[in-house]
């Protein structure tokens, strides 16, 4: 994706225009995609099928600018905490290829174009974006202050949720806010996986994660964590009236959960991470049995 945007311009400009690119994680979409499913589950939840098309290219373009401009603000925040990390010293902000300043900016002209497709949708959904944009300003400062950075990841990440049902249906109905509860124990998950990559240099930098405040009970409390899940999910079935391949959905889900947590038994960082990306399948998975679940009931 990344060399394809970056052959569509001069050569003289490809450099620094790689540097953003790389700041907006372009070259990595494993982010936007965790973004992307539980977005969609939304949509076809609160339209009871396919949602309308006008608003299925609003929130999927949506997606793509609010995490780039999530990944900036983030690098921004963690300019100093960075370098001392080896999988983020590169980062250009870490490294010194990209201003502090001019990644402001960029951050704010990607809310500025998000604002903009949430304009073509309903007064609701417009006063939940501003939420919205507070938490994703404010997740990547947490890691600072509170141990739970990934709950916060969680509520930034599921914040699309409120706002389809509200584009959808001008309300956020019970439903609603049980898969943004659902989707804030997921993405807890899986950033503790993603955590439990950096834990050594985190501890050493002096940052916070769920992967150091749950220490060598960490598999453990993942368990807890997606049996949690699990339930959310099962409450969703009869709520809205879902057939069976929704459960056969949980119960692929699960079989990927036991694999993650197999590959993470010896908490090797590259199977963490390699644990961690397979969450995207998860997230495909859950997707497809919804629509097919919707499709049969």
């Amino acid at each position: 994706m990344l060399d394809t945007l970056l052959r569509a311009l001069p050569e003289r400009a490809r450099g620094p225009a790689r540097d953003y690119l790389v700041l907006m994680r372009m070259d990595r979409p494993i982010g936007a995609l965790l973004l992307l499913w539980p977005t969609w589950w939304a949509l076809w939840l609160a339209a009871g099928g396919m949602p309308p098309l006008s608003l299925w290219l609003i929130f999927t373009a949506g997606v793509f600018l609010m995490r780039s401009a999530g990944c900036v603000i983030n690098d921004y925040a963690d300019r100093r905490l960075d370098p001392q990390v080896a999988r983020t010293a590169g980062r250009p902000i870490a490294c010194g290829r990209v201003a502090p300043r001019a990644a402001l900016k960029l951050f704010v002209a990607l809310l500025a174009l998000a604002f903009l497709l949430v304009l073509l949708t309903n007064r609701l959904t417009v006063e939940l974006s501003f939420a919205g944009a507070a938490l994703a300003a404010l997740y990547p400062f947490s890691k600072r202050y509170t141990n739970l950075p990934q709950v916060m990841l969680g509520a930034a990440f599921g914040w699309s949720i409120p706002m389809a049902f509200a584009a959808v249906q001008g309300t956020v109905p019970a439903l609603g806010w049980l898969l943004f509860l659902a989707n804030v124990l997921w993405s807890t998950i899986y950033d503790t996986e993603y955590a439990m990559v950096d834990r050594a240099d985190d501890i050493k930098a002096g940052a916070r994660s769920t992967a150091i405040l749950f220490g060598d009970a960490d598999l453990a409390i993942l368990g807890v964590l997606i049996a949690a899940f699990a339930l959310t999910l099962l409450l969703i079935g009869p709520r809205a009236q879902l057939a069976w391949p929704w459960y056969a959905g949980i119960g692929l889900a699960l079989a990927q959960f036991a694999w993650q947590l197999w590959m993470m038994r010896a908490r090797v960082p590259a199977q963490c991470l390699r644990a961690f990306r397979q969450n995207n399948w998860l997230g495909l998975t859950l997707w497809a049995a919804l629509v097919l679940a919707l499709l049969l009931r």
